[in-house]
Formats: structure tokens, C-alpha cells, sequence
């Protein structure tokens, strides 16, 4: 159970439920920004990492992208498969398998969709999927939560009420992995529901090492969606661009 807990988590509606609608007009106009940044040419193939119900993937495809999308829940996947045009497609895949090889001219990972695994094996596996997936030259760009500021603000207990439904959070960490507990609480369930996230501490320092060894080599780190330089103790992000230097 512990190894898979996203798995059970991802596909809860209670999970869409509490993030689905967050910070919605924010991540548009952070991947708005990313693709000013970048300025990929017109027709240019992207894969979205941990796609969720593909509403990134849409919008890069609307900016004339060709786009694809994987995760592993079945039901957002399903979900994302009913936006799927020539252009936008979505497959359900485990990110530590194999994808399609040196296809891709960009690839995303957002809003911390990594560092579930139980073994660092798992998540270097992972990186060498997207490493393997673009082309050389290719870009990566991985958004992740900043550790240090993450402990700093961290906030152990708090309630919020959608939809009748009443979500208890409690948040902890360790040397190794933060870890978030929710309990759901609705008058259709027979008793309350208990989920336990856990997301590893990996550092800018980790993910340089991660990425190295795929042939990935980061260029630039801002350390929010508005692209400020990145401060370790005072950045609330950690946004990565690498270049694939190697066949990885």
C-alpha cells in the first residue's frame, strides 16, 4: 500500500476534488510565461509528464503545439481523452517505463508530479524515460517544490470544506520526504476516508546529479512562476530547465 498510494490517491475523486480547481489561473499563466521563454517553433512535439486530466497539455496545444500526455490514472486519463484531437493525445503510462525514444522537443513535468517513488532507483528511472523520450537538444523543464522553503512554511494543521465534503490535512516531514495525511469526511461515505501523501526531498543538487547521469544538463533555475532567480531559503520553487546533451 505504501508503494502505491498515488495510485489509489490519483484516482480518487476526492483527490480532483481538492486540487483540481487550485491556483487554476496562476499554472496558466506560468506555462503562458514558460512558453514566451522558450519560444518553441509552431508544430513543435511536447510531452507532458504526470499529466493529470490534461488541462496543461490543452492549453499547450492550443498555442499550435503538438502534445502529448501520460499518467497513470486511469480515470484522468480517461477524462483527458475526451480533449483529444490530431494534435493532443494522452496515453495511460507509468512514468518509470519506457516512452517513445528521442521524439520529443520538449518535455514538462509541473507542480511537483514526482518524487513519489519508494527507491531513488525508481526515480532516476523516471528522469531517464523523459531523458530518453527527447531529442538531443531537446529542453526538460521540471518544476519542483523548494525543500527548504517548504519546511520553513509549512503549515501542520488545516481544514478546508468543498462541496459538502470536509478535508482534515495534516502535514509533517522527515530527514527524507514530507508527508501530507488527509482525511475525507462526507455524509455518502460510511466512515472517513485516509490518504497519506509523500514526496521526496530532493534538492537542486539532487536533480543536477539525476540528470546528469541521463545526459541532462540544467541551464537555468528560477525559483517561482514569475521566473525570479532562485534563492534556496526564500524561493517557493524550484524550476529547472536542462538540455539533453547525450543520448541518455
Amino acid at each position: 500500500m505504501q508503494q502505491t498510494w498515488f495510485k489509489d490517491w490519483f484516482n480518487s475523486p476526492y483527490y480532483h476534488m481538492l486540487y483540481f480547481n487550485r491556483d487554476d489561473r496562476e499554472a496558466a499563466a506560468f506555462i503562458d510565461k514558460l512558453i514566451g521563454y522558450l519560444k518553441p517553433p509552431p508544430g513543435s512535439t511536447m510531452l507532458d509528464v504526470a499529466c493529470g486530466k490534461g488541462r496543461h497539455s490543452i492549453q499547450l496545444a492550443n498555442g499550435g503545439f503538438d502534445v502529448t500526455g501520460i499518467d497513470l490514472s486511469d480515470d484522468s486519463i480517461n477524462e483527458a481523452l475526451k480533449h483529444e484531437t490530431d494534435t493532443l493525445h494522452f496515453y495511460l503510462h507509468d512514468m518509470r517505463l519506457p516512452f517513445w525514444i528521442n521524439y520529443y522537443d520538449y518535455a514538462f513535468n509541473f507542480f511537483t508530479s514526482f518524487g513519489y517513488f519508494k527507491t531513488r532507483r525508481e526515480h532516476d528511472d523516471a528522469v531517464r524515460t523523459i531523458a530518453q523520450a527527447i531529442r538531443v537538444n531537446g529542453t526538460f523543464v521540471m518544476d519542483y517544490l523548494n525543500v527548504h522553503y517548504a519546511e520553513d512554511h509549512l503549515i501542520h494543521q488545516s481544514e478546508k470544506t468543498i462541496d459538502d465534503v470536509n478535508f482534515i490535512i495534516t502535514k509533517w516531514y522527515d530527514e527524507t520526504h514530507f508527508y501530507k495525511k488527509i482525511i475525507v469526511e462526507a455524509e455518502c461515505l460510511q466512515e472517513p476516508l485516509v490518504f497519506t501523501e509523500k514526496v521526496a526531498k530532493f534538492s537542486l543538487g539532487d536533480f543536477t546529479e539525476m540528470f546528469a547521469y541521463q545526459g541532462l544538463q540544467i541551464q537555468e533555475v528560477f525559483g517561482d512562476y514569475n521566473f525570479s532567480n532562485y534563492d534556496v531559503k526564500k524561493s517557493p520553487r524550484l524550476v529547472m530547465i536542462a538540455k539533453k546533451i547525450a543520448n541518455g
